[in-house]
């Protein structure tokens, strides 16, 4: 899971098992970003739609831009906040960027505490590159 500022550029990544709901990692990897402040929107898919992450997110002063999921009877938000969606481009091209580093994509590293430093390592690249 990666976080992007603006840009593009990484805020934060963290590394967890394809099992976990991708809802629950969201405050763990705003907790180990790069930068002392913390984003003040974030932008996700139809997965992050959800009402505890939103109160969490209201707890630390985020503002949490989703589309609806399709299940959803009560609607949360209207559509100028989902303007700002179109530029949810910006992190799949970090994601592009990080998969130029052969070792990511193919992951030849067992450890996952290897892994996150190379992911880290490749995140400090393209910081260092722009």
């Amino acid at each position: 899971m990666a976080v992007a500022d603006g840009a593009g550029l990484p805020l934060a990544v963290g590394i967890e098992s394809g099992q976990r709901n991708e809802q629950k990692l969201v405050v763990a990897t705003l907790e180990a970003r790069f930068v002392d402040e913390l984003p003040a929107r974030l932008i996700g898919d139809k997965a992050y739609d959800s009402d505890p992450l939103d109160a969490e997110l209201k707890s630390l002063g985020i503002e949490m831009i989703s589309p609806h999921h399709p299940r959803r009877r009560r609607k949360t938000q209207d559509a100028r906040p989902l303007r700002r969606y179109r530029r949810r481009w910006k992190i799949e091209r970090l994601f592009a960027w990080l998969f130029r580093c052969r070792r990511l994509v193919t992951r030849y590293e067992q450890k996952a505490e290897n892994y996150l430093g190379l992911l880290q390592l490749a995140c400090a690249r393209i910081l260092w590159r722009q």
